[in-house]
């Protein structure tokens, strides 16, 4: 048998093109090649349904649904998913990935169904370490972010820019001391997969952008969110953070941009 599994996969590429099909049950060439990124399984649904199109992968790790140029795939919660997702995108070679996040407003000036346009990320959640050593920064692609930018005016919408914190734990609401932290860091939101993001993209060649929605107000225990305020936040604001995501994608896609600021 002459197959890659037989002879055994020794390489990176081997790997992320027999990984993300295994992922995801789609063929490498099927996917678009301008990629959204999401936690949600909402988004999915919403994208299949607004462009007619199948959701893929119901009994995989990661679904997506393809579009013509775009394919949105939501690949879980957490650092560790977001580097798995994006070194997986290798395979492929994307023109561009834009995660669509939720996000913790750290400030009050973020008001729950906001968009934070991230100019950095601080890099609190250990996983890029395994890509970086810490002093590199993470950023996003100049050009996405201004295109993302350029698209929520677009929509008649405002939004934030500053820096982002990303952790790895979950639970920390609680947490007095950590709190007292984070205001003296001055960010104005904290996620769980924005700094991964930034870090693998610029790992892996690919141009990253991210667009986040306040989700909750972490700061204070009426802002803590509950299965209510979720489901409140989902039915009044995702729709139009998809579409703006999509939008942006699809601005990128009939303007031919170079969205390639930096040589690798």
């Amino acid at each position: 048998m002459n197959s890659p599994t037989a002879k055994g996969l020794k390489t990176r590429k081997q790997i992320v093109k027999n990984w993300l099909p295994r992922y995801t049950g789609v063929p490498l060439e099927e996917f678009g090649d301008h990629i959204l990124l999401t936690n949600f399984h909402r988004y999915v649904k919403l994208f299949a349904r607004w462009h007619r199109v199948p959701i893929r992968g119901k009994d995989k790790a990661m679904t997506s649904a393809t579009a013509g140029r775009i394919t949105i795939i939501n690949f879980g919660m957490g650092s560790a998913t977001a580097a798995t997702v994006m070194d997986l995108l290798t395979a492929i070679s994307p023109k561009a990935v834009l995660f669509l996040g939720k996000c913790g407003g750290l400030k009050h000036r973020a008001e729950i169904g906001d968009l934070i346009l991230p100019i950095a990320a601080i890099r609190g959640e250990g996983t890029s370490d395994d890509y970086f050593p810490p002093e590199v920064p993470a950023l996003p692609s100049f050009a996405l972010q201004k295109a993302i930018s350029t698209t929520i005016r677009d929509f008649a919408r405002d939004y934030w820019t500053g820096t982002v914190y990303t952790m790895n734990r979950r639970v920390w609401e609680h947490d007095a001391k950590f709190k007292s932290y984070l205001k003296k860091i001055r960010a104005i939101a904290i996620d769980m997969e924005t700094a991964t993001i930034f870090m693998t993209g610029f790992f892996n060649e690919i141009t990253t952008g991210v667009l986040l929605l306040v989700s909750d107000q972490p700061m204070i225990p009426e802002g803590v969110k509950t299965a209510e305020s979720d489901a409140e936040v989902d039915d009044a604001y995702v729709t139009d953070h998809l579409k703006i995501g999509i939008a942006s994608l699809n601005q990128l896609i009939n303007q031919g941009l170079t969205l390639k600021h930096l040589k690798f």
